[in-house]
């Protein structure tokens, strides 16, 4: 018989308070507290706790603190990663993250969701299904990403978005819900801000 862990690694519902689970969560928990406990300097020190509690990353990241997740080892970054303060990944399920994405402050990644059906719900069940965001992605202030969401390489999604469906490649996005506003073109290049060249 599948452990509660199993069943949420496998996108099944499954009940997140038995002992194991619990554990690990109180693991992150503590790492989460020490790299937000650290002086500001103290980069490789908050570095080496985010090596052993994240599942994978590539050489250049940095978070600026704070940062809150589940499990941390769900959570997979590319390279050249930069997350702002307060960023929360709800890491029930994976998270990958590919190279050269900006995360702007109070972003949220969430795989975790419980079923509509109070009775169920009250029951403790819960889920987690993947989210993955692409290469090249700058994702703006206060953005909710929601379980199973997939945004494409080359994307912006505009603060305050939610995101209830997938973003695909090259795509401004922003809204709440969040849609498609526009492709990104080669013209964009020579602007930094609305209509101001560079």
């Amino acid at each position: 018989m599948a452990t509660e862990k199993e069943k949420m690694l496998s996108q099944k519902p499954y009940i997140a308070s038995g002992k194991e689970l619990s554990k690990e969560r109180i693991l992150a928990q503590k790492a989460c507290f020490q790299i937000n406990s650290l002086s500001p300097e103290l980069v490789k020190e908050r570095n080496a706790i985010l090596k052993d509690l994240l599942g994978s990353f590539k050489e250049n990241f940095y978070f600026e603190p704070p940062f809150h997740c589940d499990y941390g080892y769900n959570i997979s970054i590319g390279d050249n990663f930069y997350s702002n303060y307060n960023c929360v990944i709800l890491d029930c399920g994976e998270v990958k993250i590919g190279d050269n994405v900006m995360l702007a402050p109070n972003v949220s990644i969430f795989t975790a969701g419980h079923p509509i059906d109070a009775e169920k719900r009250n029951q403790g069940w819960e889920y987690a299904i993947p989210v993955t965001i692409g290469n090249n992605v700058w994702i703006g202030g206060n953005v909710v990403i929601n379980p199973g969401i997939t945004i494409g390489d080359n994307c912006v999604i505009g603060s305050g978005s939610v995101l209830t469906k997938d973003i695909p490649s090259n795509i401004l996005a922003a809204g709440n819900p969040c849609k498609v506003i526009r492709e990104i073109t080669e013209e964009d290049k020579q602007y930094y801000f609305k209509k101001r060249k560079f």
